[in-house]
């Protein structure tokens, strides 16, 4: 009886996933289409790039020159910030400046010592966004970017398009993350297919809906409505900083948010330890640092995604029956995103090994926290919502 009730509750839980829920699994929020407004309607503004980056030397140069490649009518100029690296993170970005010719272009920001409150990023972010605030001509838009994207050439042209033509206070694009080993092809499209899943990105692109959600990769932000926001300043404390960036700015004003091929990352998370490190991270804030939370989450993966193959592969009669329908639906909602990333569609049966696993790295994430070491990313680690420290040395 039990059996038959978690086989019949996964079934509805996937039918409301595949009905009800944004259409998330179907990867269609994206910018494959050109806007239909044509470039001589355009008043095209300034935008200012600003660019964190603590010890980003393998990657920085890249998205530095795909930048500086941008076809755009207007002006762009970058703000690079120096977060204490200890590579040659700025030795590489002034090699890309001189390269690309744009000295004139590029501002390297050295970040000042970490206060209490903030996180790394935000903190390196809020002084190129000061920076920018104080020029006396400040640009209309903001770009925050990661150090490890590479932009199609006309990338920035379309998001200005795209938010001016609809006034929109954000628009930002889901980065294509690198998938080339094994452990990418196996984990990265699921973390998108669950981050879709979590912030169906139809309901995050309808005004007046409360669901927000951005990639942080890539960010264009009207910078009048930043500044009538609070600035930086007002998430200062979060680990998640693009969506609460989202749900800060989806107060003042519309948003949009897209899957692209246009914008990448470049930076290789190729074993299962990297992976496992990168979603550790930041899996237990999202469930706001909650036991009760962690144990509703986990128990809801379970059902979702972990009964219907057992159900399929142990269970007898009806319970079997459902179980199997569980699993092809599952695996085939899971189609559209592989498809995305161009890797193999059987992958689609091994979804629920893949949740396992986001499972067990969830849980490590609460377990990391509850032994002080939550957050841990580049030498600091993540303590409570409002405080970073220096893992082994003294914070700079």
């Amino acid at each position: 009886m039990i059996t038959l009730f978690v086989a019949s509750l996964s079934c509805i839980i996937w039918g409301y996933l595949l009905a009800a829920r944004g259409g998330f699994w179907l990867v269609k929020q994206g910018d494959d289409a050109l806007q239909a407004t044509a470039a001589q309607d355009v008043q095209w503004p300034g935008v200012v790039a600003v660019i964190p980056a603590r010890d980003e030397a393998t990657v920085i140069g890249e998205t530095i020159a795909s930048l500086l490649r941008q076809e755009y009518r207007g002006t762009l100029t970058l703000i690079v910030v120096d977060d204490h690296s200890s590579d040659d993170t700025e030795v590489v970005v002034r090699r890309a400046v001189a390269t690309g010719g744009a000295s004139d272009r590029v501002t390297v920001l050295a970040a000042p010592n970490l206060p209490d409150g903030w996180t790394g990023k935000l903190w390196a972010v809020h002084h190129g966004a000061s920076h920018v605030q104080a020029l006396p001509d400040p640009p209309d838009y903001l770009l925050f970017t990661d150090a490890d994207i590479q932009y199609a050439d006309d990338t920035l042209t379309e998001l200005v398009r795209r938010a001016e033509r609809d006034g929109l206070v954000l628009v930002s694009l889901m980065p294509r993350l690198r998938c080339q080993t094994f452990a990418e092809r196996a984990l990265i499209p699921a973390f998108i297919f669950f981050f879709r899943m979590l912030y169906p990105f139809a309901w995050v692109n309808r005004p007046g809906w409360a669901t927000a959600a951005a990639a942080g990769g890539c960010m264009l932000v009207q910078r009048r409505a930043l500044q009538t926001a609070g600035g930086i300043a007002m998430i200062r404390g979060q680990i998640i900083d693009d969506c609460a960036l989202a749900r800060l700015l989806k107060g003042h004003g519309p948003i949009w948010l897209g899957m692209t091929q246009r914008v990448c990352s470049v930076r290789a998370n190729a074993s299962l330890t990297e992976i496992r490190r990168m979603v550790v991270r930041s899996a237990y804030a999202q469930l706001a640092f909650s036991p009760w939370w962690l144990a509703a989450a986990t128990l809801g993966m379970i059902i979702t995604f972990l009964a219907p193959p057992a159900l399929a592969l142990l269970g007898t009669g009806s319970s079997r029956l459902l179980g199997s329908l569980a699993w092809a639906i599952m695996a085939l909602a899971f189609q559209p995103t592989l498809r995305f990333y161009a890797v193999s569609l059987l992958w689609g049966l091994a979804l629920p090994a893949i949740a396992a696993m986001y499972v067990v790295f969830t849980l490590d994430s609460a377990y990391q926290h509850w032994r002080g070491r939550g957050g841990e990313w580049k030498g600091r680690i993540y303590r409570r919502a409002s405080s970073y420290e220096a893992s082994s040395r003294p914070r700079r």
